[in-house]
C-alpha cells in the first residue's frame, strides 16, 4: 500500500503481473542481482541509455540518514517509503551523440489498482519543514536523492535515491519517461518490488 502522505492522483486499470515489461518503445528490461549491492535490480536498456533501479534495504536507509543527522523517527519514515538506488547513464558516443533528459514528475507508480507519482526533492522540502528536520540533515537528504529533472550529454551518468511511496515488500509497476533526440520515450517496468524490511547481520570478516 502507498505510504501515508504520498499522493494518489487517479484510479488505474488493473495491470498484468508479468515480471518483465511491455512498453511503447520495445526496450529491453533486465532483472537480476546487482553485483555490488547484492540486491535485486531492474534495468531498462536501449540504444544510448540505461536506467537501473537497485533495491535498498530499509536498514541501509535508516543507517545512512541517521548518520547524517536525522532522528530515528525521520530516518524510519524514509526507510518505510520504498527506496531504490537509481543509476542513469547516457551511453551515446561521439559518432552518434544524443542529449537525454528526464523529469520525475512524468513517471507513474502503479500499485494496488491505483496510481501516484514519486515524491521529489521539492515535495520533501515541505515534509522536512513540517517535521522540523535540521538544515544539515535536509541538505544531506536533498543531495542523496536523484534530481527531479536532469539533462545528460553523451557519456554523462549519475545516481541517487528514488523514493516510491510504498510499504516494504510491495510490488508495483513503474512508467519511466525520458526525452531523447526530440522524442518522448515511455517504458513500463512490471513487477518491481520494494525491499522487505528484514534485518540481515553483517557477514563475518
Amino acid at each position: 500500500m502507498p505510504v501515508k502522505g504520498f499522493p494518489r492522483f487517479r484510479r488505474a486499470i488493473s495491470v498484468a503481473g508479468a515480471l518483465l515489461c511491455v512498453n511503447a518503445s520495445n526496450a529491453a528490461v533486465h532483472t537480476g542481482t546487482d553485483a555490488e549491492a547484492g540486491l535485486p535490480y531492474w534495468e531498462i536498456v536501449e540504444p544510448g541509455i540505461s536506467i537501473r533501479l537497485v533495491q535498498r534495504l530499509p536498514d541501509q536507509t535508516r543507517g545512512f540518514f541517521q548518520a547524517r543527522g536525522f532522528s530515528v523517527d525521520d530516518a524510519d519514515f524514509i526507510a518505510q517509503s520504498c527506496v531504490f538506488q537509481t543509476v542513469f547513464k547516457n551511453h551515446s558516443g561521439a559518432d552518434e551523440p544524443g542529449k537525454i533528459e528526464y523529469n520525475l514528475l512524468e513517471w507513474v507508480v502503479r500499485s494496488g489498482g491505483a496510481e501516484h507519482r514519486m515524491k521529489t526533492r521539492e515535495d520533501w522540502k515541505i515534509i522536512w519543514g513540517q517535521r522540523r528536520a535540521s538544515q544539515s540533515a535536509r541538505l544531506a537528504f536533498e543531495w542523496g536523492l536523484l534530481p527531479t529533472r536532469q539533462s545528460y550529454e553523451s557519456g554523462d551518468y549519475n545516481w541517487g535515491m528514488s523514493i516510491f511511496g510504498l510499504a516494504p515488500d510491495t510490488a508495483f509497476d513503474l512508467d519511466v519517461v525520458w526525452h531523447q533526440r526530440g522524442e518522448a520515450r515511455r517504458v513500463r517496468i512490471n513487477g518491481v518490488r520494494c525491499a522487505p524490511d528484514i534485518h540481515p547481520q553483517p557477514e563475518a570478516p
